[in-house]
């Protein structure tokens, strides 16, 4: 019934589109990796050009947030998906080039990266508030968890599918994507009205930066952990023989997170959020001890299809907590720069589980996971403790006065 209710307020045509335009983040990583490498000749040299654009995004995000709080999502939408495309265009000609062409070029398509993701949760906000309907918030996060994680198993699959063509065609895709899907979803955006954006320049509010700096911390957590399973389940891959199956197992990694995120919108209204906030984390970290006992029993996909159900609905949280404390006036650079967590987070998961694989092989891998997976759940009970106090605090003091 809510996913019903959730279909009749921006139109169905707003899905599809929506998850389409999501897809050249989805395949950008692995399409720059197939292609940079296809052309140097060295995995080390197209890794750090994968790391380059990761990075290049994880900065990107925060200042394409601030335009759009400041000058509508409609403009900054449309001028990144077009800026993005000339990128991924520039790299594929810097394909035939040289190394300094093709790292500056991977980095352009990092800086450059529509934040979709973000622009769709806040307008999912502003829609339903103005709507009257904030109560379907929690399921419209719910289905954007699910729609990124169906992503993330479609992404590197169609990359898959496409490297058969050439090295150049997964970013050829991406570049048609943006151009066929994310630049008209971001047409579709609400451009905002003046008055806003003239108050919004009046009178900027200032963003909880203490609180904003533990969500982007928990993200980059849980971006810790999808570095340290992507390169644990490859090396577990290449070292059973099987290197085919490693994008098998993360897809049931992915599967499991999408399935759990969908099954968010049924959770009881006396769920408070905080409390969903702890209790994921506490999930996650089990489903992270839950990969380590796989690989060393060798039931890893069991382990995969278990630790992926504990990821969506700790995602969710994370987004609804940051749109919850960003001013209305700043949700989207809020929820950017939340995002920005993750690939510097995947990068050094990557790094870090990369060093321990070459030593220790997947099982040294897969011990990042839940180092990280303990530490969001430590940044999850101060958050939650440190609101605690501040609230009781607050009480005092009314009381006194």
């Amino acid at each position: 019934m809510a996913y019903r209710s959730l279909l009749r307020v921006p139109g169905a045509a707003f899905f599809p589109l929506g998850f389409l335009a999501r897809l050249p983040y989805a395949t950008s990583s692995l399409a720059t990796l197939v292609l940079v490498q296809a052309a140097s000749g060295s995995y080390a040299f197209a890794g750090l050009a994968a790391a380059a654009q990761g990075i290049a995004n994880a900065l990107g995000g925060p200042i394409a947030g601030t335009l759009a709080d400041r000058h509508g999502h409609r403009l900054v939408g449309t001028v990144t998906a077009l800026a993005n495309a000339a990128a991924l265009t520039a790299l594929v000609a810097a394909s035939h080039t040289g190394r300094a062409s093709m790292l500056t070029a991977a980095a352009l398509s990092g800086l450059t990266q529509p934040p979709v993701g973000p622009l769709i949760r806040v307008h999912w906000s502003r829609l339903l508030h103005a709507r009257a309907r904030p109560d379907l918030l929690p399921t419209a996060f719910s289905y954007e968890a699910t729609a990124d994680e169906i992503s993330f198993v479609a992404g590197p699959a169609l990359v898959g599918l496409l490297t058969a063509l050439g090295p150049t065609a997964p970013t050829l895709a991406a570049i048609a994507l943006l151009l066929l899907a994310t630049l008209p979803f971001a047409l579709s955006l609400p451009q905002g009205s003046s008055e806003h954006r003239q108050s919004t320049r009046a009178a900027r509010t200032p963003l909880p930066r203490l609180p904003l700096a533990a969500m982007f911390l928990a993200m980059a957590a849980m971006g810790t952990i999808f570095g340290a399973v992507q390169t644990g389940v490859t090396a577990y891959a290449n070292d059973s023989g099987h290197p085919g199956s490693a994008g098998l197992l993360y897809a049931v990694f992915g599967i499991g997170s999408a399935l759990a995120g969908a099954a968010c919108a049924w959770l009881p209204a006396g769920f408070s959020l905080r409390r969903r906030y702890v209790t994921f984390a506490a999930t996650l970290l089990l489903g992270a001890l839950t990969l380590v006992a796989g690989e060393r029993g060798h039931a890893l996909p069991a382990a995969m299809a278990v630790a992926g159900v504990t990821v969506a609905p700790y995602l969710i949280s994370l987004y609804a907590l940051t749109e919850r404390l960003a001013p209305a006036d700043r949700a989207t650079v809020a929820l950017t720069i939340l995002c920005a967590g993750g690939p510097l987070g995947t990068a050094t998961g990557q790094a870090l589980a990369g060093y321990l694989a070459d030593r220790h092989g997947s099982a040294g891998a897969f011990l990042v996971a839940p180092v990280a997976a303990a530490a969001a759940l430590l940044l999850a009970v101060a958050a939650v403790l440190g609101h605690a106090t501040r609230t009781r605090s607050e009480r005092s003091v009314r009381t006194r006065s």
